[in-house]
């Protein structure tokens, strides 16, 4: 078998695998073969409460295939084992942040929800919160830029959370005000960011809603974050990595957008395949997609 050499500016960007063991499996493959520096995941990762995973540790999906995947790759791979950065998505439940956090404890990744490392000159910064939606699980819900609620969806303050959080934060907390705590007055020119959400209407962000009426009123197609938005216009960061809205490739035809200076990507797919995005981060504009 041919000796892979590995791309050093090589970086892999996936989002949404829902638990899918098929696609984590094709993900451990071609990061053997590829030896990318660095894995950026970027939410909704773990089976949903209606697929809950059966496997070998009482149906401990992290366990079982994260922890187990990853350690049989920084043990074959060793010194070609990537840096590894994730966070969650809205339908992973937050209990199971401490997992991950034993995942960091053990070498194999690093979890950057609300949080900034540096990697070889560049600012990698996590944010997993998404606008309100329809669906009732809210651990990683958030007022956007104000406390409006597109119609058809669910406040923040209602449905149910696997960890509890003040009264006042879920009506005080916004998207927007968060990023501000995270970034403060850093420079961003050469910092990539990990988010769940995509920005507001973009490529990114289009819904399969043509027709769905409210009350006789169309909804908005577009159910990315103003705020994310927003703050991209206003930051320009290097490039922001974004998933949530699986559809919104086929509808659109694009993966990416550019907003200033800022490049965009998604990983968000509806298909049984794995969306893979490579990168380099010095030439953003030549970053591929494929469907594996």
């Amino acid at each position: 078998m041919p000796t892979i050499i590995k791309k050093v500016n090589s970086w892999f960007f996936v989002s949404d695998l829902h638990g899918q063991v098929a696609r984590y499996k094709k993900l451990f493959q071609v990061i053997r073969e590829e030896r990318p520096a660095v894995l950026l995941l970027g939410g909704d990762l773990l089976p949903n409460a209606g697929s809950a995973y059966r496997g070998l540790s009482d149906g401990d999906f992290i366990a079982d295939i994260l922890q187990l995947g990853f350690t049989g790759l920084k043990e074959g791979m060793k010194e070609h084992y990537p840096r590894v950065f994730l966070i969650l998505g809205n339908d992973d439940p937050r209990a199971e942040e401490g997992k991950l956090e034993q995942g960091e404890r053990m070498g194999l990744w690093q979890y950057l929800h609300m949080r900034q490392l540096e990697f070889e000159g560049y600012s990698i910064y996590g944010y997993a919160c998404v606008p309100p939606t329809p669906f009732l699980l809210k651990d990683w819900e958030r007022y956007d830029v104000s406390r409006y609620v597109d119609p058809g969806c669910i406040s923040p303050e209602e449905g149910w959370r696997t960890v509890e959080v003040p009264a006042h934060k879920l009506r005080h907390a916004t998207i927007q005000s968060e990023l501000e705590e995270l970034t403060q007055q850093a420079d961003l020119e050469q910092a990539i960011f990990l988010f769940h959400a995509p920005p507001y209407q973009t490529n990114l962000d289009r819904a399969d809603l043509d027709g769905r009426l409210v009350e006789g009123v169309q909804v908005d197609t577009h159910v990315g974050s103003m705020a994310i938005r927003r703050f991209i216009q206003a930051r320009q960061p290097r490039i922001t990595l974004h998933g949530h809205v699986h559809e919104s490739a086929r509808l659109m035809g694009s993966w990416r957008e550019k907003i200033g200076r800022t490049h965009l990507f998604s990983a968000a797919h509806d298909g049984e395949e794995l969306a893979l995005v490579r990168f380099d981060p010095e030439n953003p504009a030549d970053a591929t997609r494929e469907l594996i």
